[in-house]
């Protein structure tokens, strides 16, 4: 059965990182490896849930999800640069603009994905985040 959704009461902003994915339970909470194992999940293609050794090791799957992440991060970041170069001849204007907002938007959402697997992965890894005062 799928994790149900994130404990709301549960959460508050001291309890978590920066970063720290809505998605995902904090640390501590009921299921909240579990919330964390499908968040990564949906950040890798399909075919991933194949593996045995992913759904075994939390922390190899967030590697995985790290690097998976990282690259679509640095496609994004590359059709934004040579998007207008490359097509500019051969779609309108108004097309390349609109390519160009969504490669700012997808960057944008792959940026805090890394982000989130950061601070997931550390506390797979046992790390503890302490606020500072």
């Amino acid at each position: 059965m799928p994790p149900g959704p994130p404990d709301r009461s549960a959460r508050s902003d001291a309890t978590v990182p920066p970063g720290w994915p809505e998605q995902v339970r904090p640390p501590g909470a009921p299921d909240w490896e579990r919330t964390a194992v499908a968040w990564l999940f949906d950040l890798v293609p399909p075919d991933y849930r194949a593996h045995e050794v992913l759904r075994r090791y939390p922390v190899l799957l967030a590697r995985f999800a790290a690097d998976h992440v990282d690259a679509g991060l640095e496609a994004a970041r590359r059709g934004w640069r040579t998007v207008r170069v490359e097509l500019a001849d051969q779609l309108p204007a108004e097309a390349i603009e609109a390519a160009m907002t969504a490669y700012e938007r997808e960057g944008t959402r792959l940026a805090a994905a890394a982000r989130g697997i950061e601070v997931v992965a550390g506390a797979l890894r046992g790390e503890r985040w302490v606020p500072r005062l």
